[in-house]
């Protein structure tokens, strides 16, 4: 498909948390006082200054993404949305997408932001277990998740929820049960996330002098698999690693990424990936976010770093986005995103003993990772990818 007709996908990045959780890593911050109108109008100028840059194109879906978007004044998300409504041609079906915590406070805005045109809610429930809630730092109980999910599904026509799972002392036998709990409550689309330690967290302290341990290898994947059976029960299915949707529930944003489709990054610490004649660009933000709003009101945006990939580049990111897909990677789409011939981006001695092993396949002309293959991922692509 050609670069420039390509629907894009827009995401826009709200960095402010109310507290900042023992596992995050994400660009958030937490402010005793957060300026709405500057970061508002931050936030609009960028997107113009994108969409004159990148021209009027087809418009996909809109993700608030964070941080915690759902502390947005909803007046901000009804601006955004009607900004990228005007710069771009929306598609019928635009999926507008916004990311809430189950709090009280919060949960009490989705009716406006549901008047702001977000028409597909996802939220950061983590868990529906008060102990894991309490590890986790997060600041809802389990009663505000559940509250939180029932007025959600009666509000928007498309409803995500995310999980936490492989917590220190998770039983598979609990965790069906805390799974089935939510799937009844919002069988639409789940995001499942293994907990993991990543560096500078305040886990990663807490877990280096042992004040907790993480579920072995084996216990973590039969968690994984346990996950796969019970979303099948109410017709959810893993249509990526850490993904599961009734078909036709997908996140048509997210699979803007996945697919390695064009896509803009508003607001701090935002990347991006665009199509400029045969190749891409691909900009990077200022993370801070009192930087990045004084370099948007000066020069009306917040890039610190925009550069063309280089083909074997562009390769490397669609087949590491392209086979955590169940539907896998299209050769002839990698060899027309890249400019690189699929034989020169992958390892041939590797991918037959990937073949061989079962962890990927030939489905007619789509290289596909099996669920043995999507398991290794990790340890599979750098030694795969060229």
């Amino acid at each position: 498909m050609d670069g420039v007709t390509e629907p894009l996908a827009l995401y826009i990045h709200w960095p402010f948390c109310a507290a900042k959780c023992p596992y995050c890593d994400f660009n958030s911050h937490v402010r005793e006082r957060i300026d709405q109108s500057r970061f508002a109008a931050a936030l609009r100028r960028e997107l113009a200054h994108e969409a004159a840059r990148v021209g009027r194109r087809p418009l996909a879906s809109v993700f608030f993404g964070g941080g915690t978007p759902s502390l947005m004044a909803p007046e901000t998300v009804a601006a955004l949305i009607g900004d990228a409504l005007a710069f771009f041609d929306p598609l019928p079906d635009i999926e507008i997408t916004l990311e809430a915590n189950p709090t009280s406070v919060e949960a009490g805005k989705l009716a406006a932001f549901r008047a702001a045109g977000v028409n597909r809610a996802s939220l950061g429930v983590q868990s529906l277990e008060p102990e894991a809630l309490r590890f986790l730092g997060r600041r809802h109980d389990a009663a505000q998740a559940v509250a939180a999910l029932e007025l959600a599904r009666a509000l928007f026509p498309r409803l995500s929820f995310d999980l936490i799972y492989a917590r220190p002392g998770q039983s598979e036998a609990s965790w069906r049960t805390e799974l089935r709990r939510a799937l009844a409550l919002a069988a639409d689309h789940l995001s499942l996330y293994q907990l993991t330690i990543e560096p500078g967290t305040r886990f990663a302290t807490e877990y280096a002098r042992g004040a907790f341990r993480l579920p072995e290898e084996e216990d973590a994947a039969r968690l994984y698999e346990a996950t796969a059976e019970e979303a099948a029960r109410f017709g959810l299915l893993p249509y990526e690693v850490s993904n599961y949707a009734v078909p036709g529930a997908e996140s048509r944003h997210n699979l803007a990424y996945w697919r390695y489709g064009d896509y803009l990054g508003i607001g701090p610490g935002a990347h991006q990936r665009v199509s400029q004649g045969a190749g891409i660009l691909a900009t990077r933000r200022h993370r801070a976010p009192e930087e990045w709003a004084a370099r948007v009101e000066r020069d009306g945006h917040g890039a610190v770093e925009t550069e063309a990939l280089a083909p074997a580049d562009r390769a490397r990111e669609a087949l590491l986005m392209g086979l955590r897909l169940a539907e896998g990677i299209d050769p002839a789409r990698i060899e027309a995103r890249s400019g690189l011939p699929f034989g020169e981006a992958v390892d041939a001695r590797m991918l037959d003993a990937c073949l061989e092993e079962g962890y990927l396949e030939w489905r007619g002309t789509r290289l596909v990772a099996t669920p043995e293959g999507r398991l290794r991922l990790d340890a599979m692509l750098p030694a795969l990818l060229r």
